[in-house]
C-alpha cells in the first residue's frame, strides 16, 4: 500500500473515536493518520489509537451511487471469512446501519507485487515461482468455503447461463453513447458462440471474489505465501471456477514485474490438487473471464468516444480488450498452455 492524495483532514476523527468507544475498542486520541491506496476509489486511511494500528475503509467523499452498498457487502464478506483459513484483511468492526458506511480492519503485514519486490522475492526465482502457485492455493482455500456463511449474498441459480447474455447486453448498451462507432473486436461473435455451445452442465456454488488477479493479492514479506486477498467489491455467490478463469485471463507475462511466474497450466494443476471441483471445463472459465473483462473495459473506450472519459485511457483499455479477446482465441484454439 502506498500514499495517495486523500485529504485525511476531511475525516472526522473525533466522531470516529466516539464510535470506536461504543465498539469497546481501546480509547485514546487518533495518531499517525496517513492515507493508503487499496486499488479502488474508496478512501483508506491508516492510523493508531492506544498503540493499536487500524485501517479505515470508507466511500470517497463524493460517493458513487452504490459506494455504501458495496462497502456493506465488503464488510459482510470479510466478517464471514474472518475465522476461515482464507487469507483476508481481518475485520475489526463495521458501521453499516447508516451512511457513510465504513469499517475498520487490521493492517495487512504484506506487500503488493505491482509496487515492487522486497527480498528475498526480488533475487530468488524459486520464491517468485512459488508466489504464483500460492495465488492458486489461496483461491482453492476460498473455493472450499461453504456459501451458507453468506445467505442471500448472490444468485447462484442460473449463474453461468446468465453470463453471455448479460455481457452481450452490456456491450450493446454502449451504442447509446454518441460518438461510439460500435465494437470493433475481432473474435467477439466467435467467442460468444463458443461459450454458449460449451456451457458447463452444472457447478457447485461457492464464494467468489469476482476480481481475482495478481494485483489484488498481498504477499508475506518473509516468503511466497499470500498474506491477504484484498478488494472484495465484486464478491458474490456464484461459480468459484470463474475466479480461477479470471486469474488465468489476467495472468502477468513472464517479462513483467514478477519474472519467473508459473504458467497458467501450472496454476490449474496446483488448484486441482487442492480442490474436488470438476476442472474439465477450465478453458471455458478462462475464455468467459476474457469475454467479460474485455466488455467491461470496452465501456471506458465507448465513454471516451463520447467525450466522457480521457481518450488516452479509452484507447489503452480498448487495446487491452483486443488483447483479452486474442487471449480467448488462443485458449479456444488450444494455444495457451
Amino acid at each position: 500500500m502506498t500514499s495517495t492524495h486523500i485529504d485525511v483532514g476531511a475525516i472526522d476523527f473525533d466522531a470516529l473515536g466516539a464510535w470506536m468507544d461504543g465498539q469497546g475498542l481501546p480509547p485514546g486520541p487518533v495518531t499517525g493518520a496517513v492515507p493508503v491506496t487499496g486499488g479502488t476509489q474508496n478512501v483508506m486511511v491508516r492510523f493508531e489509537r492506544a498503540g493499536v494500528p487500524y485501517v479505515l475503509r470508507r466511500p470517497p467523499l463524493h460517493a458513487r451511487p452504490r459506494s455504501n452498498e458495496v462497502l456493506r457487502r465488503e464488510a459482510r464478506v470479510l466478517a464471514a471469512l474472518r475465522d476461515t483459513p482464507v487469507p483476508v484483511p481481518r475485520l475489526v468492526a463495521a458501521q453499516t446501519e447508516r451512511e457513510p458506511v465504513f469499517y475498520l480492519m487490521e493492517p495487512v503485514d504484506g506487500f503488493n507485487p505491482s509496487t515492487g519486490l522486497p527480498e528475498p522475492h526480488a533475487s530468488d526465482p524459486a520464491v517468485r515461482h512459488r508466489m504464483g502457485l500460492e495465488a492458486a492455493v489461496a483461491l482453492a482455500e476460498l473455493g472450499r468455503v461453504d456459501p451458507v456463511v453468506l445467505p442471500g449474498y448472490g444468485k447462484p441459480e442460473g449463474f453461468l447461463e446468465r453470463q453471455v447474455p448479460r455481457w452481450r447486453a452490456e456491450l450493446d448498451s454502449y451504442g447509446a453513447l454518441d460518438g461510439y462507432p460500435g465494437p470493433d473486436i475481432p473474435h467477439l461473435e466467435e467467442t460468444a458462440r463458443w461459450l454458449t455451445d460449451r456451457l458447463p452442465a452444472s457447478f457447485t456454488p461457492g464464494v467468489m471474489h469476482g476480481d481475482y488477479h495478481f494485483a489484488n493479492l498481498m504477499f508475506a514479506f518473509d516468503g511466497p505465501r499470500v498474506a491477504a486477498i484484498v478488494d472484495w467489491e465484486m464478491s458474490t455467490i456464484g461459480d468459484p471456477l470463474l475466479d480461477l478463469g479470471w486469474l488465468i485471463a489476467t495472468w502477468p507475462s513472464n517479462d513483467g514485474h514478477v519474472p519467473g511466474l508459473p504458467s497458467p497450466r501450472e496454476l490449474v494443476e496446483c488448484y486441482a490438487a487442492l480442490s474436488d471441483r470438476d476442472l474439465s471445463s477450465v478453458d471455458w472459465y478462462a475464455v468467459m473471464a476474457c469475454f467479460k473483462l474485455g466488455i467491461v473495459l470496452e465501456g471506458t473506450h465507448a465513454r471516451a468516444c463520447a467525450g466522457k472519459a480521457p481518450k488516452e485511457i479509452g484507447d489503452f483499455l480498448h487495446a487491452t480488450t483486443l488483447d483479452l479477446f486474442a487471449r480467448a482465441h488462443d485458449i479456444m484454439s488450444g494455444l495457451l498452455r
